[in-house]
């Protein structure tokens, strides 16, 4: 089947602002405004690939969480997206924040952000992670294995008792993909219910005098659509806080149930609702308590994307159009080294051209990335205008989360900048990495 042969889509999919930020608009330049400024022109000022952020979007997505959850601990997950700016955003909107290395935590304590409001995660803690998280005072460290129990004893202060929570694997499957599906046993993360071990990690945490077991965790997936897998944890970790107050007398206060809200990527797909996730997981909490003679624990929840994602929208400039017998490849200024996602797990996106008027009907073409992969395609099967060509802007949206937070220096392309927007004005928040910052690092002979 020849280009010219493609099916025509129809121009109204190519129109639909649903997994955009709230604030975008159209322009009568045919361009897109996020936050009150031009797409276009942000890429024009401060270059492409260029990653654009609704500062509104991010607290009003705060805001929901606050409101949905007024009794319980929102903590933001900073695997997402972390930068200075997006720490003093978090904290003045209320939430905590939720870290992975020392990296993080520094990052976020230098930024002034209170450590007791900080959890620290992580399968594989290093020894300077924990270090880290004691001298700077976190709120609670989530133990994911026995070996860090003794690891985390040795070094706490004698005079002081750090606040712990056992990651537990309740053996729930959830999540769009296999690969960030993280409640069975069949992967890395946290203690299994099932062999015992999630309750011989409470046994020896409680035989420590430094540390002070505050209550349970468990992460069960990411993008889950649906509130049924939370539920169904809640009512596995509320029977486990039964068995542990029966046999050690101990009733734990708190409850941390993560996160991996869904967002929609593009038109059409599913997204969780919070308010309704918070009802339903409120009601299943407070009748499994009364049902085991339990106080209701305090509980923290872990979003992340569903804070940062559909607040972010990346800009590419096209560098070039291939044309097959059966395919249309659109090559952009970016990638996989600013966005590993759909290689990683066939994520897809609904990019759209800006800055300038369509004169032919939208047709499928593939964007792919300017790197040495054959991989590296950013939107596969997407509808663009037939007449895209290079010098174009491509704005991708809910490109907020895992995007630059896992980039790479892949081929020496450098990290796109982080540009906020917000009441018609743009700031950057992340410059572009240099060529001359690579550089440094590289000693030489």
């Amino acid at each position: 089947m020849s280009i010219l042969d493609a099916p025509v889509v129809p121009v109204a999919d190519t129109h639909d602002l649903s997994v955009w930020p709230g604030s975008t608009r159209p322009s009568p330049t045919d361009d897109l405004t996020v936050g009150g400024v031009p797409l276009a022109e942000a890429a024009d000022r401060f270059g492409t690939p260029v990653y654009v952020l609704d500062e509104q979007e991010i607290r009003d997505r705060c805001r929901t969480y606050r409101t949905a959850f007024p009794d319980a601990d929102v903590v933001y997950a900073a695997k997402a997206f972390l930068c200075r700016a997006m720490a003093h955003w978090v904290r003045e909107e209320g939430l905590g924040l939720d870290v992975c290395s020392a990296g993080e935590l520094a990052l976020a304590v230098t930024t002034g952000f209170p450590p007791e409001r900080i959890v620290l995660h992580g399968n594989a803690k290093s020894p300077e992670d924990l270090r880290t998280a004691l001298r700077l005072g976190v709120g609670r460290i989530v133990v994911d294995s026995t070996s860090e129990i003794a690891r985390l004893a040795a070094i706490t202060p004698a005079d002081s008792r750090q606040k712990v929570m056992v990651r537990v694997v309740p053996g729930i499957a959830a999540g769009a993909h296999t690969k960030i599906r993280t409640g069975t046993d069949d992967q890395k993360f946290g203690l299994s219910i099932t062999d015992g071990s999630a309750q011989h990690a409470v046994t020896r945490i409680l035989d420590q005098p430094h540390l002070e077991l505050v209550g349970l965790h468990c992460h069960i997936g990411s993008q889950i659509a649906t509130t049924k897998p939370y539920v169904s944890a809640v009512r596995r970790m509320v029977g486990l806080l039964a068995r542990i107050r029966d046999q050690h007398g101990v009733t734990l206060p708190q409850l941390d149930i993560g996160g991996g809200h869904a967002i929609a990527y593009r038109p059409g797909e599913e997204r969780l609702d919070i308010p309704v996730l918070a009802g339903r997981v409120r009601a299943e909490l407070e009748d499994g308590c009364a049902r085991a003679g339990l106080p209701v624990p305090r509980l923290t929840l872990e979003p992340g994307r569903a804070i940062v994602g559909p607040a972010g929208v990346a800009v590419y400039r096209v560098l070039a159009v291939k044309r097959t017998v059966d395919r249309t490849f659109v090559a952009v200024d970016g990638g996989m080294s600013d966005n590993p996602r759909p290689a990683l797990y066939g994520v897809r996106y609904a990019p759209r051209l800006i800055g300038r008027p369509a004169t032919a009907p939208p047709r499928l073409v593939t964007v792919v990335g300017r790197h040495c992969e054959a991989g590296d395609i950013l939107a596969d099967e997407v509808a663009l205008p037939g007449d895209v060509r290079p010098g174009d802007l491509l704005a991708v949206p809910a490109a907020g989360a895992y995007h630059l937070s896992m980039a790479s220096g892949y081929n020496l392309v450098g990290r796109p900048p982080v540009v906020a927007v917000a009441d018609g004005i743009a700031r950057v928040l992340v410059r572009r990495e240099s060529l001359d910052d690579m550089n440094r690092r590289d000693i030489g002979l």
